[in-house]
């Protein structure tokens, strides 16, 4: 029997014959999930009569059982491929149970991550975003081996800032989400700090920390989190736990990093998370001195807790469940003093100084900065502050900005930030007021995941129009529009605002989030029903590091809508309910089980718990 897998043939045996004979099963088309595909038997000895085709996963899932009628050895039925990735054996079994024919791979299962709904700006939005990604790859020598990154937008070197950052897209289409965490750990510092960059010659032969920064190393717990859950795997994490322990106990205990009356992590004033403090001069302030000006920025503290909370998930993986608990109330206790402290009603006030400071020209209590979008998406706000953080974005819009995507608003008035006169220094540019792409994505992420789309798709259809679709993004744009090209090493290839757009579109409008590892348990929301156009739409979400993967197929009714899904071991399936339901029955409800309503600013949301991997899901109203 030979066995087509994109038009290539394997030769397999058939049982019933006393010698080799050729047996055939052509599969035409590529196997994807959900999408129907053709079968076509032929056999040797000319057998007629009933038969099944039985198809099997790698994990001995049953996938498919196919009833055919063989005419002198001849048959063509259809299946439809679910379940794990990798390849689909399949036996081929008469009605008396006898298996004439088998084979270990009748085809191989290898799912992409891909979104159809017939709308382009949509359909093209992960190919896209995908090829201005790879623009900002870097693989470069490291020790005895090569180290795979993403780079600054700015920079020719990988710093572990944007690549954690960047980490958040590239898990879609990326195997490689290891090397660089590896090399980072490899330069961790006694003291449990990291450097902010490897080295690269010529531009930087040797590592080291730019001394005013105070988040590298929560990133690090971050992005070795976030390959985890990519499918890095738990020997990957037990082998970085106690680095991952060193680097939040360093910034937990450090009179530099740690301001024991407050019980908050500390820095001196920088803009937001950027690694100079404002001050007047002739060039950027990066080291600490009897000068510096000390406070409170809360982009740290929070950023700590999402990452104290992730290292309480992996003790409770493969470390320690009592040392899970410490970091847990850990967190809680930052958080609880950071709100008292810091979130002024609207938003997080960007800096609080241990000695009351004012900076001529600007109000500082009206200073919105960008680590109020990340807020969003790190698991610290309550409903009512996350609503507050996007309506005060909402709330700045202005005739002469052509997006709310401020790094910081009002900026600070020239010559003031210390950057002797470089680019980026100027009101509007830059970190001091540049419009970032990674903050609209951000802000687009907490508002799918707040019920509020309508904001969310309009900054995904804006990005896609004025970047995404030229194939340029930059790392900040002027209020008017206007490339932000701050130096030579600037690439237009800016993957760290394409990542948070990228991973905004997946998590957001295909409504895939995963609630654990490896898209195991996930929580599946489309939200296409808030587009005007769209009413099927089918999606697969695949982590390339990993064998995670998660594929629907989405369809809505003026009373009813479904989905069927595969790829998870299970889901909570979550389905928009229109606000304007007229002529139907007025009451929600599933054959699949007990609906929770959710209501959101925009319509209700029914969420029904699925256990299975498999399954199809219909809610009516």
């Amino acid at each position: 029997m030979s066995v087509g897998v994109f038009g290539v043939s394997h030769r397999v045996i058939a049982q019933t014959d006393p010698a080799p004979a050729p047996v055939e099963l052509t599969v035409d088309g590529v196997a994807q999930p959900l999408t129907p595909i053709t079968v076509r038997v032929a056999l040797a000895n000319a057998v007629s009569g009933a038969a099944t085709l039985i198809v099997a996963d790698p994990l001995g899932h049953h996938i498919a059982s196919a009833f055919i009628m063989l005419d002198r050895g001849q048959a063509t039925t259809t299946i439809i491929p679910r379940g794990a990735r990798g390849p689909h054996s399949a036996n081929l079994m008469l009605s008396n149970g006898r298996i004439i024919a088998s084979t270990p791979a009748l085809y191989t299962y290898e799912p992409q991550t891909m979104v159809s709904t017939g709308i382009q700006r949509y359909d093209q939005f992960v190919p896209a975003a995908t090829t201005i990604m790879r623009g900002a790859i870097l693989d470069q020598p490291f020790g005895e081996g090569t180290v795979h990154g993403y780079r600054s937008p700015d920079s020719p070197l990988i710093w572990l800032r944007d690549h954690v950052y960047q980490m958040q897209g590239a898990r879609y289409f990326d195997g490689d989400m290891t090397s660089t965490i590896d090399a980072f750990a490899a330069l961790q510092y006694p003291d449990g700090s990291f450097p902010d960059f490897l080295p690269r010659s010529p531009w930087a032969e040797t590592a080291y920390r730019t001394p005013v920064e105070a988040d590298v190393e929560f990133l690090f717990v971050q992005g070795v989190y976030q390959a985890w859950q990519a499918g890095a795997g738990d020997d990957f994490v037990r082998k970085h736990l106690g680095a991952m322990r060193r680097a939040v106990t360093y910034t937990l205990q450090d009179p530099i990093r740690w301001d024991a009356q407050k019980g908050l992590v500390r820095r001196p004033f920088t803009i937001d998370m950027w690694d100079f403090e404002v001050a007047q001069g002739t060039a950027p302030r990066h080291a600490i001195d009897a000068n510096t000006r000390w406070g409170i920025f809360y982009g740290d503290n929070t950023g700590m807790v999402q990452a104290l909370h992730m290292l309480s998930t992996i003790e409770n993986r493969v470390g320690d469940p009592a040392l899970a608990t410490v970091w847990s109330t850990v967190a809680e206790g930052v958080l609880s003093r950071l709100n008292a402290l810091s979130w002024n009603g609207q938003f997080y006030r960007h800096f609080v100084f241990d000695t009351p400071t004012k900076i001529p020209g600007v109000d500082l209590e009206k200073q919105l900065s960008l680590s109020n979008a990340y807020a969003l998406n790190r698991g610290v706000l309550s409903d009512a502050q996350s609503d507050a953080i996007l309506d005060t974005y909402i709330s700045r819009r202005r005739p002469d900005a052509f997006a709310e995507w401020y790094s910081i608003d009002p900026p600070f008035p020239a010559g003031t930030i210390g950057l002797g006169g470089r680019a980026g220094e100027a009101p509007g540019s830059y970190v001091n007021g540049g419009i970032m792409p990674l903050v609209g994505g951000e802000l687009a992420r907490g508002a799918f995941r707040m019920g509020r789309p309508s904001y969310g798709f309009a900054t995904l259809d804006y990005y896609w129009a004025g970047m995404l679709s030229r194939g340029r993004s930059f790392l900040w744009y002027g209020p008017e529009g206007s490339e932000g090209v701050g130096s030579p090493d600037t690439i237009s290839t800016d993957g760290w605002g394409t990542a948070a757009m990228l991973d905004a579109f997946i998590e957001g409008a295909v409504g895939v989030v995963d609630q654990g590892d490896n898209l195991r348990q996930v929580l599946v929301l489309p939200q296409w029903a808030y587009t005007p156009d769209i009413r099927d739409a089918y999606a697969v979400v695949r982590y390339a590091a990993g064998n995670g993967y998660v594929a629907y197929r989405w369809h809505q009714e003026a009373c009813w809508a479904s989905i069927e899904v595969t790829g998870a071991t299970q889901y909570q399936v979550a389905l928009p309910v229109p606000k304007d339901a007229k002529g139907c029955s007025g009451t929600i409800s599933s054959p699949n089980g007990a609906v929770r309503l959710v209501t959101t600013r925009e319509g209700q949301v029914a969420v029904i718990d699925v256990p299975s991997g498999d399954a199809t899901v219909v809610v009516s109203w």
